[in-house]
């Protein structure tokens, strides 16, 4: 199958890829973080997410980061909603879209959400049908698709169970994700594919953590499929509570370089997304995981 000419970049750095940090991180570093990271050329930017400040205190400060960002026009900033609580509260900071997200085991459904997956299911259900009649678009993202923490092996039927009742609730865009970064191109290939049977290719996309050094892999084996959609965290930032040692989301530099040199159309700017990804890393402390970052900065040293 033809390669898609242009691809999607849905940077989940200010959400994804900070809500595990221990340190508070300032709401003007991460309000910052996504004016640049708007000014690089990406279109989908998830702000932040509606959640307990008890489980999850980095986000404590969603409606300030959401009041903070100065809009562009064209630029959606997703939110992380886990309940109609966390819906009322998008809705009043101005969310247009919101991410609900079911996992496909139980095991890690219970770890993360303290629900099994139906009952998590029928929440969404209910948050899905609320926003939809206020005109505010869903996406579902479903969690280890190519490999649980607890089950190992995942059925892709288990994925295709999910997506169906993402779909039938309303989801405009089903996500496979590799939450804690297991997978391999076959498996990759072959949940899509099921996937594909009953979602067409075209509302499905692809979110992949590095762990295991296969995530390019399986974004190229996901390109093959028809998948045009990538979740990318900038510098690489993130990780999964619920996995010891699994690293953050696929570096959005790396993704890019990878999408550049197939002449796939993405309209960032990789100048501008590097230097992104040294100012969040410069507040953090830390050094950027991306590779291609490093290898650029390298080279023009």
């Amino acid at each position: 199958m033809a390669l898609p000419k242009k691809a999607r970049l849905f940077e989940v750095g200010p959400r994804d890829g900070l809500q595990n940090e221990a340190t508070p991180v300032p709401t003007a570093a991460k309000i910052e973080l996504i004016h640049r990271l708007q000014d690089a050329g990406l279109r989908l930017i998830e702000a932040t997410a509606f959640v307990s400040p008890k489980w999850v205190p980095q986000m404590a400060d969603n409606a300030e980061v959401m009041a903070g960002i100065r809009r562009k026009p064209g630029v959606i900033y997703p939110v992380l909603v886990p309940n109609m609580k966390g819906l009322d509260a998008a809705i009043a900071a101005g969310a247009e879209e919101v991410v609900v997200f079911g996992a496909a085991t139980e095991s890690f459904s219970k770890r993360n959400t303290n629900c099994t997956i139906d009952e998590g299911l029928a929440r969404f259900a209910e948050v899905a049908q609320a926003a939809i009649a206020k005109g505010i678009r869903v996406r579902g993202d479903i969690s280890v698709c190519l490999g649980c923490p607890y089950e190992g092996e995942v059925d892709p039927a288990a994925v295709v169970h999910v997506a169906k009742v993402l779909d039938a609730m309303g989801c405009y865009e089903i996500t496979v994700c590799d939450t804690i970064g297991t997978g391999t191109a076959g498996k990759t290939r072959t949940v899509i594919e099921a996937v594909a049977k009953h979602i067409p290719v075209e509302r499905i996309a692809g979110h992949f953590h590095d762990t295991y050094g296969q995530a390019l892999t399986n974004i190229y084996a996901a390109l093959e499929c028809g998948v045009a959609t990538f979740d990318s965290s900038v510098a690489g930032l993130g990780g999964c509570p619920y996995a010891k040692g699994a690293t953050g989301n696929v570096a959005t530099e790396d993704v890019l370089y990878l999408l550049d040199g197939l002449g796939i159309e993405t309209g960032v700017d990789m100048t501008k997304l590097i230097a992104a990804g040294d100012y969040i890393c410069g507040v953090l402390g830390r050094p950027t995981l991306s590779r291609v970052a490093r290898a650029i900065r390298a080279r023009a040293a």
